[in-house]
C-alpha cells in the first residue's frame, strides 16, 4: 500500500488550488507549500526525511503530486511562481472528490505522456515517494537560481539597471540614441532606433523601473502620454504589471507598447547573452550549470 494514497494526493493538490484561486496573480512555491502545511498538517510519513539529502518528504511529495496538474494544463510553474489556469479552476469545481480529482489529472498526464513519446512511461504517479526527491530537484534548483537573480536585479543601482536594459537592446540589434542621465527623465529613460541615424522605422522609447511593486494602469497611461504617433513604447519593470495595466497595453489600438517584467527581461538576456560585449555581460554575469534531466 502506498505511503501517500490517491485520496491524500488529491487533498494536497486541491489545497494548492484553493490557495492559488485566492491569489489570481500567482504565488511563490515556498509560500504555497507553507500554507498547504498549515491547512493540511503533514502525516507522520511526510514528516520523515530522505536519508541521502536530509530533506523532509512533505515538500517533495506536494511538488511531485502537482506534476500531473501541470501536464494537464491545470496550473503553471515558472521559476517558483505557481498559478492556476482557467482549466484548473473548472477541474477543481467539477471533480470535488479528492481521489477523482487526482485520478483525472493523472489520466490527462498519461495522455500527455502518450503524445510525447520521448517521455518515460515507467513512472507511476500513484506514487513512488522516493522518486519524488529526484523529480523535484531541478524544479527547486531553478527556483533557487531565479531567487538569486531576482534579488540581484532588485539590489542593482537604478542607473546600472538602466544601462543593462540599453545593453540588451544593443545586443538585440537596436541602436541606442540616448540614455537619460541621473535626475528627472520626463518619463523616458532610453531612446533607441532600428538604424544608426534613426531615419528608418519608428523610435523606441523606453521607461525603466527597478522596484518590486507592480505598475498600475495609471502608470501605463502616463507612459503612453509621452509616446508620439510613430513611437513604440517599451516599459520595463522588475516588479511586473497589474492585470489592469496589462489589459490596457494589450488592447491599445493607437499606441504600440510592450511590457517586460523581470522574468521576461531575464529570458531575453539569456537569449542574447552571446551577443553581449563582455563589459555588458558583467552587469548580469551568468554561468551554465548542467543537471540530469528528470524523466517525466
Amino acid at each position: 500500500m502506498p505511503e501517500v494514497t490517491r485520496e491524500r494526493s488529491g487533498l494536497l493538490v486541491r489545497a494548492v488550488f484553493e490557495i492559488l484561486m485566492e491569489r489570481p496573480d500567482g504565488a511563490q512555491a515556498k509560500d504555497v507549500l507553507a500554507e498547504v502545511e498549515r491547512r493540511l498538517p503533514p502525516t507522520d510519513f511526510e514528516q520523515t526525511t530522505y536519508a541521502t539529502s536530509g530533506a523532509r518528504r512533505f515538500e517533495k511529495v506536494v511538488r511531485f503530486q502537482t506534476i500531473p496538474a501541470v501536464k494537464a494544463g491545470w496550473m503553471t510553474k515558472q521559476r517558483g511562481l505557481w498559478m492556476i489556469t482557467d482549466e484548473g479552476r473548472a477541474a477543481y469545481a467539477r471533480y470535488t472528490d479528492p481521489a477523482d480529482f487526482m485520478r483525472e489529472s493523472v489520466r490527462l498526464y498519461r495522455a500527455w505522456r502518450t503524445a510525447n513519446p520521448r517521455a518515460s512511461d515507467d513512472t507511476d504517479t500513484d506514487i513512488d515517494v522516493e522518486e519524488a526527491a529526484a523529480s523535484t530537484t531541478l524544479e527547486e534548483s531553478e527556483e533557487a537560481a531565479w531567487s538569486e537573480v531576482s534579488r540581484y536585479l532588485d539590489e542593482m543601482n537604478p542607473y546600472e539597471f538602466q544601462k543593462l536594459v540599453a545593453g540588451l537592446l544593443e545586443a538585440m540589434g537596436y541602436h541606442i540614441a540616448w540614455i537619460a542621465p541621473p535626475g528627472p527623465d520626463q518619463g523616458i529613460d532610453i531612446i533607441a532606433s532600428t538604424d544608426p541615424l534613426g531615419a528608418a522605422g519608428p523610435r523606441i522609447k523606453v521607461q525603466v523601473k527597478r522596484h518590486q511593486n507592480k505598475v498600475p494602469v495609471d502608470g501605463i497611461r502616463s507612459f503612453m502620454a509621452v509616446l508620439g504617433a510613430n513611437d513604440i513604447g517599451l516599459f520595463v519593470c522588475t516588479g511586473g504589471f497589474t492585470s489592469e495595466a496589462q489589459r490596457e497595453a494589450r488592447t491599445q489600438e493607437t499606441r504600440r507598447i510592450t511590457l517586460l517584467d523581470a522574468q521576461g527581461l531575464f529570458d531575453l538576456w539569456i537569449e542574447h547573452y552571446d551577443q553581449l560585449p563582455e563589459q555588458q555581460r558583467q552587469r548580469l554575469p551568468l554561468r551554465t550549470v548542467y543537471f540530469l534531466a528528470p524523466r517525466e
